[in-house]
């Protein structure tokens, strides 16, 4: 189990207020323990939160040819035929995978090849599983074209806790699926474009892995 990088700078914040927190009680209210006792508990909790929120768990990922792989942890709320209007103008088969706090929030390539287009999007915080928070929140766009031109649509969508995604590439980056593509901080989804004809391996309310599970299969 690793630290993301993404969380230092939370992990540095929490520990900066634990240790104010905690100086401050032992300076001013040193003769009250329920207050010191508080103080600990207060601190232990939040480095816990940041521990486990930034987690980068060992996992054997391994590419699989003619899959598409699920982008992050999470539970599937999507499976619907929608107009996807922003990149391909065309119907698509619309998966989103809903992450809550306590998943795993890096966030993988599903299938290999070259980032043909990305595009970031200031909006608003609506709930993650709202259904305009596909349209309406801070979100990024991401296609992927392997190298049978078969492309790949995918959108960070930030939640109602989440106020930063993070994308690390740029368009025409070479990358390999399960490969690491960002990070959504506090509560979020993903959602997925897929070409019609696809085979769907997983259904609603469905428990995925982020680089693990098989979302679908191309025909």
């Amino acid at each position: 189990m690793k630290f993301h990088r993404e969380g230092y700078q939370s992990l540095l914040l929490v520990l900066v207020f634990g240790i104010v927190l905690n100086s401050s009680i032992y300076l001013f209210l040193n003769d009250y323990p329920s207050i010191k006792i508080a103080g600990y508990v207060i601190s232990a909790f939040l480095l816990v939160v940041i521990l486990q929120f930034f987690r980068d768990p060992k996992r054997n990922f391994i590419a699989v040819e003619n899959a598409i792989i699920s982008p992050a942890d999470g539970k599937v709320v999507v499976i619907e035929e929608v107009e996807e209007t922003e990149y391909f103008h065309e119907k698509r088969l619309q998966v989103s995978v809903f992450m809550s706090p306590v998943n795993v929030h890096i966030n993988r390539y599903p299938i290999g090849g070259i980032v043909k287009y990305f595009k970031y999007h200031p909006g608003l915080y609506l709930v993650a599983w709202h259904p305009k928070s596909s349209t309406e929140n801070e979100r990024t766009t991401i296609v992927v074209e392997d190298e049978k031109g078969r492309s790949v649509l995918f959108r960070q969508v930030a939640g109602a806790l989440a106020k930063r995604i993070v994308f690390f590439h740029k368009e025409g980056y070479a990358t390999q699926q399960t490969d690491q593509c960002g990070f959504i901080k506090f509560g979020s989804r993903v959602d997925l474009y897929l070409p019609l004809d696809v085979k769907l391996n997983v259904k609603l309310n469905e428990a995925v892995k982020g680089g693990i599970t098989k979302i679908a299969d191309f025909s």
